[in-house]
């Protein structure tokens, strides 16, 4: 093995709140050598992220310290440098891709502008030169067209699209070494694979390392070359990916190489009431030019589609990122306009205002793709749950509400002491799990669940699909699952639709659609995401 490029000893991190310190990482140390990957993996809480962001000092100090340890750097202790010194680290010889794009992209600023920036300032580049490589990048990570994207905002891409854009981010000044945080969590099976393709050969031509932060050990076989295992801010085994895979000999790395969702969904009852209908729902957005900003033509993000959700029934939506499988989600709940008829029940709403449909969101909730950015960062995990009964069930007192909100969360694992904290404080995965407790709160009739286990680790994975199949088969719960995880799609729904550019491809029962797939667009998504959870190591890397 070459020279250690970075060194992370005996680290350890606190993070001090009403005067007591809670260690998130304990004693930890591990080695990344030039042109090596090695992965942190455990599940949500085990404190993957927090180790990776010591390596920049980019936690919220001065609540987070490190009691102990040295993250050494070509020669220098990262920890031992101030401010200054570390923005000639940040971004140019280190650069960090983040869990969640749309908390780290700003806002404000187009794509073009955030890539630019980036190259403005550490290359000196002019702002041609900048378009140009900023073009250059967007193209390889599989931004389509990405003349018609550099103008566009964060909020006008999917979520696969905006990590896409991070990934080109952090790759635009060819860093020694990259960090990766859960980098392809939000992108279809396809696209993962083009981007670990990608990852791998731009390693290898830069000779640039990797510290790679996931829970999905199909990733990990296929690009690290060496796993540390962790779990309650310690690393409990380390070695080659080969080795571990093979012969684990920690009992929790046994436990999470066995965890991924098993089982099928029930047989769906032919007569089953209807919960949610729509017919020929179309969602256009305009394309304006000129300077009297005329439509010139439209982004066909769902164009003519025909759906039914069935009480105690899945419906599972699948398709690449950008295929429109959200907007249609999002029509159908009303809370995007659109054309065609809507039925949730026997009351047609496509016509319905906003007032009109406040009543109804009792009956239709929604689980958002980003937890962090679909719950307030200013109201505890308890106000959060609680929101919706105070609008829609008035008549309960403070005592009874507080009785539903710990019981929700106990249904979504979660302990029920930590109802008075804040999202901030809560992993990826964790945050999740609030979501979909606001969403089960109020015992909806028909839920949206826009990839609600693309943050969750594989075993709480497992824990949410039986948690899901438990709370339908209570509640006769219609669902619409949005996913790209077709394992997940396959151990929850009944039904499936493939999208691809705001049409159905194929549609038909999950048996059908996954042994006897018709058309050459969902056998490669099949092939994709199956490929990726057997394929051997050093397959991409190669």
């Amino acid at each position: 093995m070459s020279q250690s490029l970075l060194s992370v000893r005996d680290l350890s991190v606190a993070f001090s709140q009403g005067g007591r310190d809670s260690v998130a990482v304990d004693h930890i140390s591990f080695d990344v050598a030039r042109g090596e990957t090695v992965a942190l993996v455990g599940e949500s809480g085990s404190g993957k992220s927090v180790s990776a962001l010591s390596v920049l000092k980019l936690l919220p100090y001065p609540s987070a310290s490190h009691p102990s340890g040295q993250i050494i750097f070509n020669g220098e202790d990262l920890l031992a440098k101030n401010e200054r010194e570390l923005r000639k680290v940040r971004g140019n010889k280190i650069t960090m891709i983040f869990q969640e794009p749309m908390t780290s992209l700003n806002p404000l600023h187009t794509i073009e502008q955030q890539i630019g920036e980036i190259l403005k300032l550490h290359r000196g580049m002019s702002d041609t030169a900048a378009r140009a490589r900023t073009l250059e990048l967007l193209h390889e990570v599989g931004i389509r067209e990405p003349e018609k994207r550099l103008g566009a905002y964060p909020h006008q891409m999917s979520g696969g699209q905006r990590q896409r854009v991070m990934i080109a981010m952090s790759l635009a000044n060819e860093p020694e070494l990259l960090i990766a945080d859960e980098p392809t969590t939000a992108l279809d099976v396809t696209v993962q694979a083009q981007i670990l393709e990608l990852l791998a050969g731009l390693k290898k031509k830069n000779n640039m390392s990797m510290l790679f932060i996931t829970h999905d050990l199909g990733i990990v076989r296929r690009i690290a070359d060496r796993v540390c295992v962790m779990t309650k801010g310690k690393i409990v085994e380390t070695g080659p990916t080969r080795e571990i895979f093979a012969n684990p000999q920690h009992e929790y790395t046994r436990h999470l190489l066995a965890a991924e969702p098993k089982g099928r969904a029930p047989n769906p009852d032919p007569d089953a009431e209807t919960v949610l209908s729509g017919q020929d729902i179309k969602v256009w957005f305009p394309i304006k030019a000129g300077f009297f900003r005329k439509t010139v033509d439209h982004v066909k993000a769902v164009d003519g589609i025909d759906i039914e959700v069935k009480a105690g029934q899945t419906l599972g939506i699948v398709g690449e990122s950008g295929s429109g499988k959200t907007t249609l989600g999002l029509a159908l709940s009303r809370m995007i306009s659109s054309e065609g008829r809507i039925h949730l029940g026997d009351k047609e709403i496509d016509g319905f205002t906003f007032k009109q449909m406040r009543p109804l969101r009792r009956e239709m909730q929604i689980v958002f793709q980003d937890p962090f950015g679909s719950l307030s960062p200013r109201m505890s995990v308890s106000e959060i749950i609680e929101e919706g009964l105070k609008i829609h069930q008035p008549q309960l007192d403070h005592d009874q509400r507080d009785a539903i909100v710990v019981d929700v969360l106990q249904e979504v694992g979660l302990d029920s002491a930590t109802r008075f904290r804040y999202p901030h404080e809560f992993s990826g995965g964790q945050r999740q799990r609030i979501a979909i407790a606001r969403a089960m709160v109020l015992k909806p009739r028909f839920v949206m669940l826009d990839e609600p286990t693309s943050a969750l680790d594989m075993s709480v994975q497992a824990q949410v699909v039986d948690l899901l199949r438990d709370l339908q088969a209570k509640h006769r719960l219609a669902y619409l699952f949005i996913s790209h995880d077709l394992k997940v799609v396959r151990a929850l729904s009944n039904h499936v639709i493939v999208m691809r550019n705001g049409k159905v491809v194929e549609h038909g029962p999950v048996e059908q659609i996954f042994e006897n797939p018709q058309t050459d667009y969902t056998k490669a998504l099949i092939a994709a995401a199956f490929d990726i959870a057997t394929a051997p190591e050093g397959v991409v890397s190669q």
